[in-house]
């Protein structure tokens, strides 16, 4: 009988699977009575499907705690910089309708006083552009560091555009490699349950039954391990449930775009994200707004060729687990849910679900009580991403019966609802966002709301502190602009420098 948790079975590989495995293996104390040991399994012919191309900030942290070298992964991942994202025809469609959500937040300042200041000295320029250097920097394809700076720091928050593939993949070799993860390549015929329902073992065709204590169900949409729990259909507030999927060649010469670009269509929206050798394309859309064919045209015409493509399709629905947690298995990645990818939620769902696993590691005895917390914790977190998608489709003017649909009242979650009617007299503020870890903070809100065009409050009886001046952000941009190296440069150089050694570990 086992007194501790410390038999982890990861069943799914993918970048959910093999972050999990990281993570756990490279916290794990290597003086505890009871070891950790850490075991994936993963089907030898089920293809894993990439939770996403675009990353937050946060997997700086993530890969600095396993031990992947920044330089490593770049060049492993074919990945690039992310200053944030930048929507085009959102607001109204107009060829101007452009604005930005970066990753580095407003000056430090109170919402209202840094509201009017951008009123007084920058009126009629965009808000993101003003109140942060962001958006300029990203503007000029340059990098948010210099190579000379230590591995994930940077002069701005920046995350990545990766591939999802090659992510998994290096992580795979990390966990086995480095961390002394043990890996299974082998079909799971058989969950074995207790009579309470907790996991006992799964049953494997080659290797036969794999215990342990803690299973983490990393099975994609199939959920193999969730048993009956059920799934919360957020169509109804978020109606995309298909996408169409390419990847064009880009020049080996040729600038990398340094933030996500989500351009809106008449039934949903289209991503175009740069790698160092293709940009990823592809067409989000509502079936019961836009046909196949449509959205297929809709594809093709913003690829601006005539010639045939062959895009892959993917349905989705939005939506969620009940519960996450429960008895001794936890559903991380996509066997937990998914949304659509307008604000890149997918890995940094995984990241988040991992530290709070890590931060208050179970016991037998507290197992119960840790799954409450953790599922109360991320029914909050998925409702917050819920309604931060929601917001960008409410606030447009864009006519058509799926933009109509979007802003009915019936559509809107009650809480975004009650702030956006705040925000008419208000900016967003941090008491709007109560959780010490909120997914999106008031900035972020900010940032939309005012990128799209939002009304802006008039200025209160009372005196929020002293105005900020923005003169200091323009020369701070003005200066970044100045100093910083282009993407392509950047990534050229580490390659050069780095490369025989990467090739040397990850051969």
């Amino acid at each position: 009988m086992h007194t501790a948790i410390s038999r982890v079975v990861i069943v799914g590989g993918g970048t959910a699977g093999w972050l999990a495995a990281c993570r756990i293996a490279a916290a794990a104390s290597p003086i505890a009575e009871h070891p950790i040991t850490v075991t994936l399994v993963e089907s030898p012919d089920v293809p894993t499907i990439g939770v996403g191309e675009g990353t937050w900030p946060t997997l700086r942290a993530t890969l600095e705690r396993i031990g992947i070298g920044e330089a490593e992964f770049l060049l492993a991942c074919d990945a690039s910089f992310k200053h944030g994202s930048r929507f085009r025809g959102w607001a109204s469609g107009a060829p101007d309708d452009v604005y930005f959500h970066p990753f580095t937040p407003p000056a430090e300042a109170d919402a209202r006083a840094l509201v009017a200041a951008w009123q007084t000295e920058a009126a009629g320029e965009p808000f993101a552009d003003v109140v942060t250097p962001q958006p300029r920097v990203a503007q000029q394809h340059l990098a948010p560091r210099q190579r000379t700076m230590p591995d994930f720091a940077g002069a701005l928050n920046y995350g990545y555009h990766l591939d999802a593939g090659k992510l998994a993949a290096l992580l795979m070799r990390h966990a086995t490699e480095r961390l002394g993860v043990r890996h299974l390549r082998d079909h799971v015929t058989r969950v074995e349950r207790a009579e309470q329902g907790d996991v006992v073992a799964v049953h494997t065709r080659a290797q036969g039954a794999i215990e342990g204590d803690l299973f983490l169900d990393c099975t994609g949409h199939a959920a193999l391990l969730m048993g009956d729990v059920p799934f919360i259909d957020r169509g109804d507030v978020l109606f995309n449930d298909r996408a169409l999927a390419v990847q064009v060649p880009v020049a080996a010469d040729s600038p990398i775009k340094a933030q996500t670009d989500a351009t809106a269509h008449a039934a949903g929206w289209i991503w175009d994200i740069g790698l160092p050798t293709r940009r990823g394309v592809g067409c989000v859309y509502s079936s019961a707004h836009m046909s196949d064919d449509e959205a297929l045209a809709t594809l093709a015409a913003y690829l601006g060729t005539d010639a045939p493509i062959t895009p892959r399709r993917l349905t989705f629905r939005s939506g969620h687990r009940a519960h996450f947690w429960v008895g001794n298995c936890l559903a991380i990645g996509l066997s937990a849910g998914f949304l659509e990818p307008l604000e890149a939620s997918a890995i940094v769902t995984v990241e988040l679900s991992l530290d709070a696993l890590l931060d208050d590691w179970p016991t037998p005895a507290t197992m119960p009580l840790v799954a409450a917390r953790f599922n109360t914790l991320f029914r909050y977190r998925w409702d917050r991403i819920v309604e931060f998608l929601k917001l960008h489709y409410v606030l447009s003017r864009r006519d058509g019966r799926y933009w109509r649909d979007h802003r009915d009242p019936a559509s809107i979650p009650p809480r975004l609802a009650e702030l956006l009617a705040l925000w008419q007299h208000r900016p967003p503020l941090r008491a709007d966002l109560p959780m010490v870890d909120e997914l999106f903070p008031a900035a972020s809100y900010q940032y939309i709301l005012y990128g799209m065009g939002a009304r802006v409050p008039e200025p209160g009886p009372l005196q929020m502190g002293k105005p900020p001046s923005l003169a200091p952000i323009a020369q701070r941009a003005r200066s970044m602009v100045a100093t910083l190296p282009p993407i392509r440069a950047y990534l050229d150089a580490c390659r050069a420098a780095y490369q025989p050694n990467v090739m040397e570990q990850i051969s």
